[in-house]
């Protein structure tokens, strides 16, 4: 049965090289990883990730004519979501902005002036 664009498969590592890792799938084609399918994060050397033999989870991401299967392993990981901020208006966020600058320059105002009281008063002409 031919691989399925789109398709998640398990496959063995077959062989490792400086831009991919080589995956042999159920069906006894070989299939190429490329090196920014292997992790999220930045993969400087593919051993660090993958072993000669390992067991691993594979999407199938191109076919071409002459039959080589391009492979990612990081499609196969669900990706956890951000749990999303409230949205809030721009007249709100406009509103906050306001109250705190207000604040901010009220207790700036207060600590200038009781620095200013009692010098330089005495002196005599």
């Amino acid at each position: 049965m031919p691989v399925q664009l789109g398709e998640i498969i398990e496959g063995k590592v077959t062989g490792i090289t400086s831009f991919g890792a080589f995956v042999e799938l159920p069906d006894g084609k070989t299939g190429l990883v490329h090196i920014s399918e292997i992790a999220e994060e930045y993969v400087k050397d593919i051993n660090d990730f993958l072993k000669v033999n390992d067991m691993v989870k594979v999407k199938v991401i191109s076919v071409d004519p002459k039959g080589k299967i391009g492979l990612s392993i990081k499609q196969t990981i669900e990706r956890r979501r951000k749990p999303a901020r409230p949205q809030v208006s721009f007249e709100e966020k406009l509103s906050r902005f306001l109250k705190d600058s207000d604040e901010r320059l009220q207790s700036l105002r207060r600590n200038t002036e009781s620095k200013r009281g009692g010098r330089g008063s005495s002196r005599k002409s």
